[in-house]
């Protein structure tokens, strides 16, 4: 086993996806100073994959260019004995998958939704050295990609399949990446998207973090599809709240909201109708979650 990747010291094994795996680490100072981090790298038996590691390359690239509260940093890009890594800020309390058994209280849903909205909008103006847009499409929005923390932080991570306009796109044609539960229309058909794909995958994530239920099921792709063109499912769910998703989660694209920044502001309008629900508060909530499994955190 692997206990150390150029200076920084393996604690264990945070999670792995299906190309890349996460580990804790540590980075040792003078005088005793430690700082925790997350390190991203292929997983050993596709090391030395040219694609892969291209693509964790275009990764850290990408998300080096992005600074913002709830967008996960990118501290370096690296390489150990041959093989690419990439050191990421660690966010205590993981990811919000791991911790929903049911809704979330309205107000905190609202919360989480506003700050991810926050960090999208970031995102989708971000301009290169030339000032000229990116169109950056982060493509995963939903809760296995949202890290919290036992403070409060809402941080979007896993830039591994956003992707640039400005910058080639090496997935083969018409592949479709993601999470299909949180996939817009567009994205599924292997269509070119926008950020509007991303707003969509906000759209079924405010839905699930209130009702504790997704607006669609499908067992495929495609049925997936003819369930999102029958209209979501929103039992449960306040008045405002599914107007904001109804449109949210329009089939096409040009009837949803014209950016995220003005889904943020109606998230922002019906939090100002509510009790009010910041960081302290989801602190508390991922800290009784941590407790209530007997986990600590990852």
């Amino acid at each position: 086993m692997i206990r150390a990747i150029g200076p920084y010291e393996l604690v264990r094994r945070l999670g792995r996806g299906g190309m890349a795996e996460v580990h804790l680490a540590i980075a040792h100072g003078a005088s005793g100073f430690e700082r925790r981090f997350a390190i991203k790298r292929l997983a050993p038996e596709l090391v030395g994959e040219p694609e892969l590691e291209r693509a964790l390359i275009r990764e850290a690239k990408l998300a080096g260019t992005l600074h913002h509260r709830n967008l996960v940093s990118v501290v370096q890009l690296g390489v150990h004995d041959g093989s690419y890594y990439v050191v990421m800020e660690y966010v205590d309390g993981g990811d919000l998958a791991r911790h929903l058994d049911g809704p979330l209280p309205e107000p905190l849903a609202l919360h989480v939704v506003h700050e991810l909205a926050l960090g999208l909008t970031h995102m989708h103006d971000a301009t290169g050295a030339t000032g000229l847009p990116l169109g950056l499409v982060h493509r995963d929005v939903g809760p296995a990609n949202i890290l919290v923390s036992t403070t409060g932080d809402v941080v979007l991570g896993d830039f591994g399949i956003a992707k640039a306009t400005a910058l080639t796109d090496l997935t083969a044609a018409g592949a479709r990446k993601g999470r299909y539960a949180y996939m817009a229309p567009e994205q599924l058909a292997g269509e070119p998207v926008t950020g509007a794909a991303d707003q969509y995958g906000l759209g079924v994530t405010l839905v699930e973090l209130a009702t504790g239920a997704r607006p669609f099921t499908g067992e495929t792709p495609w049925a997936l599809r003819d369930a999102i063109r029958g209209g979501p499912q929103l039992a449960g769910l306040a008045a405002d709240l599914a107007e904001i998703a109804m449109r949210s989660l329009a089939f096409e694209s040009r009837d949803r909201y014209a950016s995220v920044a003005e889904l943020g502001r109606a998230i922002a309008s019906a939090q100002r109708r509510r009790a009010p629900a910041g960081a302290l508060d989801l602190g508390d909530w991922v800290r009784a979650r941590i407790a209530a499994t007997g986990t600590r955190p990852p």
